[in-house]
């Protein structure tokens, strides 16, 4: 009789420890869900600033006074759940521009902000050239990420480039924003560029003032995709 019990009382401990394991099993595996899609939620979209000089920030004595740091200020003041990366390098031309973007876009990238082409200009490059790159870098953006909402900054080139080509170039980038059905910048010095008490004594690059009026120009835009 007691062996009897014995027995049965040791089947219900058995039953007792393959239930408790049975619940430790399942309970990590709920809490590691849950954990995810926390973080899911919890993630920042991501908004890349693609260019050169003027998006870097070239010649101010604080990065964060440039217009994609500025850019950033305000999202967090709306606390909207983006991130501005920072891809301006100094001297880009769009074909450099264009060998670039492939290891830029390594990182997830939801809004895409071009802005390269002036450079071409200020060097004489072919309109047909800087169109065929700028085309070329929003092919691979939108191969990659096909949801990713594509923003084009517009450059106009200064008189003295000729008024052939300063037209031309103007016309790149409003055919390409009509070609790809993007956001267009019409022009992203607007109100900046050609104003000397704005630009650093290179009569290109914009002060910290200058980059205030250059967020509000680019926000414009942005603000109606975010």
């Amino acid at each position: 009789m007691n062996n009897i019990f014995s027995t049965a009382r040791l089947f219900v401990l058995i039953l007792v420890l393959a239930a408790c394991n049975g619940n430790k099993k399942t309970e990590p595996a709920e809490s590691e869900k849950a954990g995810k899609e926390q973080t899911v939620k919890k993630g920042k979209k991501t908004i890349l600033f693609f260019g050169n000089s003027l998006t870097a920030g070239y010649g101010l004595d604080d990065p964060s006074k440039s217009f994609a740091s500025l850019t950033q200020k305000r999202i967090d003041s709306l606390g909207l759940d983006y991130k501005v990366v920072n891809g301006g390098v100094s001297g880009e031309t769009t074909a450099g521009g264009n060998s670039r973007v492939d290891w830029i876009l390594k990182q997830p990238v939801d809004v895409f902000v071009l802005e390269l082409g002036g450079n071409d200009g200020l060097r004489g490059i072919p309109v047909s050239e800087t169109k065929k790159n700028l085309q070329s870098i929003l092919d691979k953006v939108k191969a990659k990420y096909p949801d990713a909402k594509l923003v084009l900054a517009g450059m106009q080139m200064p008189p003295s480039m000729g008024k052939k080509y300063t037209s031309e170039f103007k016309n790149v980038y409003t055919d390409i924003a009509e070609t790809n059905k993007l956001t267009l910048i019409p022009f992203l010095l607007q109100g900046v560029g050609g104003e000397a008490k704005l630009n650093q004594n290179d009569g290109i690059h914009p002060t910290a003032e200058g980059h205030k009026i250059v967020a509000e120009t680019v926000w414009k835009s942005l603000k109606d995709i975010l």
